[in-house]
């Protein structure tokens, strides 16, 4: 049986692959930082929804990356677990011949 980490080393070795995978890279990110908020608060799901005031299904929503929250939301996370929100914007790495991302 062939390994799902096996499969992505030889798929990004395909240019397009490798493109569309890169692209969900700030996405990715975005979900692992908002799992890591809550665990570092000692929340469960159900309980950060209370201190937010919504449902556990949003939170498992918002950290399953399913839809992109608003800066309010984000705002109103931090917040429930004891952050704070920080947004910053970083230089694109331009490639060779390219004009960035």
């Amino acid at each position: 049986m062939t390994k799902i980490s096996d499969l992505h080393k030889k798929w990004m070795k395909d240019p397009e692959y490798r493109k569309e995978y890169d692209a969900l890279e700030e996405e990715f990110a975005l979900i692992a930082e908002v799992a890591k908020a809550r665990l570092r608060a000692g929340l469960s799901q159900a309980e950060l929804a209370k201190r937010m005031n919504t449902t556990q299904s949003t939170i498992a929503r918002l950290e399953s990356g399913r839809g992109k929250p608003s800066t309010r939301t984000l705002s109103r996370f931090a917040k429930a677990t004891g952050h704070r929100l920080k947004i910053s914007f970083e230089p694109v790495k331009v490639k060779k011949g390219g004009r960035g991302r």
